[in-house]
């Protein structure tokens, strides 16, 4: 068997020296992104050129994977060679990674004759790990739902997991103008359309979505007269594929929750509402945004018995935003969190600053805070909100149980 090694240092050559103690010829040990970057620009030299010629004549790529070693270019031409791919995944997110692209994944210190094995097509998909899908929801009066959906989906992708930011607001979508995206394309309206056909795959996500730095986005529905696009069953079923295609997917919603049955005659008629009681309801945590300021209170206290009618046992944390004195007085955090307790019984409170500047100049770039001020208090405020409730600390146990074997191991991991 003819194998191609694209595995980074020591480990590769280790590795290479198993691959022919077991059989295989190994026809070369290059980096880890060459085969990537040799497929994505053929013309960058002759290197370039002698590696796809091995490729193309080889039986197997072992690649260690990462985003930017396993691509769709490098598999696309892979099946074309008729090349079989055993990636060695070293985090969960590079496990997830191939298996989107329909590979099974293998441990970075696994054997060599492992690695030779062909393996089964389903057994790619067994017991892959699934992703979450997390819901931001605020009453109306423009609470800051979008840009905190934004700033989360951001935040969650710093540490390397795959992120989807989903537009489902059927009122008043904004997140493709928020981010400077265009909204012409099929976004989720399509992704939906899709879903209830049944032909919606990870490889149809990744390709109608648009990129926002680490985040994929899905846009929303370019004129709100659109909205019986989204209809429950096509947001739940779009929404579960979703959670074949990322780790974390972010889903902006709109703030009405009415059911309107009972004032509309055509009982299996499309409901306004559908998308946003559809994304409550496959939401596994769903981050609630208070506007710190009377109205705001206020509005979110009348709405949080519905809201947590819709939702049921499913977690929902409490974001105060746009947190100043100015409408509040002395001690607004106190005020806030003293009325959220005494009328609503919520204990638990995250507060993010008002940081006009940061906001303004994201607006002004049409891009993520996160991106423009990174070190704004708004981002600071995000960040330990994303520790403390979204991604609780993983416990040493879990971390030693996780970690690969061996020091070789170990650098994959870090390099990967």
């Amino acid at each position: 068997m003819r194998v191609v090694l694209a595995v980074d240092g020591r480990h590769g050559a280790l590795l290479a020296e198993d691959l022919r103690l077991e059989g295989a010829d190994v026809r070369t040990v290059v980096g880890a992104g060459d085969p990537a970057a040799a497929v994505a620009d053929a013309m960058a030299g002759p290197e370039a050129a002698e590696l796809l010629a091995e490729l193309a004549r080889a039986d197997l790529l072992i690649v260690a994977a990462g985003r930017d070693a396993l691509t769709a270019e490098l598999v696309g031409a892979c099946d074309r060679f008729g090349v079989r791919i055993a990636p060695l995944c070293a985090r969960e997110t590079d496990q997830r990674l191939a298996v989107m692209f329909g590979l099974h994944p293998h441990p970075p210190d696994a054997p060599a004759a492992a690695l030779l094995l062909p393996v089964e097509p389903a057994e790619a998909l067994a017991g892959a790990p699934r992703g979450r899908v997390l819901a931001v929801w605020g009453p109306g009066g423009a609470p800051g739902r979008t840009t905190l959906a934004v700033e989360l989906a951001c935040e969650l992708a710093r540490d390397g997991r795959r992120v989807g930011l989903v537009d489902a607001d059927a009122h008043a979508p904004s997140l493709a103008l928020a981010t400077g995206l265009a909204d012409e394309g099929p976004g989720f309206a399509a992704a939906c359309r899709q879903a209830e056909r049944g032909t919606l795959t990870v490889a149809e996500l990744a390709r109608i979505s648009a990129p926002l730095g680490d985040v994929e986005v899905l846009t929303g529905l370019n004129r709100p007269g659109r909205w019986p696009e989204l209809s429950h069953a096509r947001v739940t079923a779009a929404l579960e594929v979703c959670r074949d295609w990322v780790d974390d997917t972010v889903v902006d919603v709109a703030a009405p929750l009415e059911r309107d049955e009972e004032i509309v005659s055509d009982l299996d008629g499309p409901r306004r509402n559908a998308a946003t009681l559809a994304a409550l309801g496959s939401a596994d945590l769903v981050v609630a945004v208070v506007a710190a300021d009377p109205v705001g209170v206020s509005r979110f206290v009348r709405d949080h018995p519905q809201l947590r009618a819709v939702v049921g046992a499913t977690p929902v944390r409490v974001v105060v935003n746009k947190t100043r004195g100015g409408p509040l007085g002395i001690d607004a955090r106190g005020q806030v969190r003293r009325t959220l307790e005494r009328f609503a019984g919520i204990e638990d409170v995250w507060f993010v600053p008002w940081d006009g500047k940061a906001v303004d100049a994201a607006l002004l770039s049409a891009r993520p805070v996160a991106h423009v001020s990174p070190r704004s208090a708004l981002t600071g405020a995000l960040r330990r909100f994303v520790g403390e409730a979204v991604v609780p600390p993983v416990r040493q146990a879990d971390l030693r149980r996780e970690r690969p074997r061996g020091r070789l191991a170990a650098r994959l991991l870090r390099t990967a």
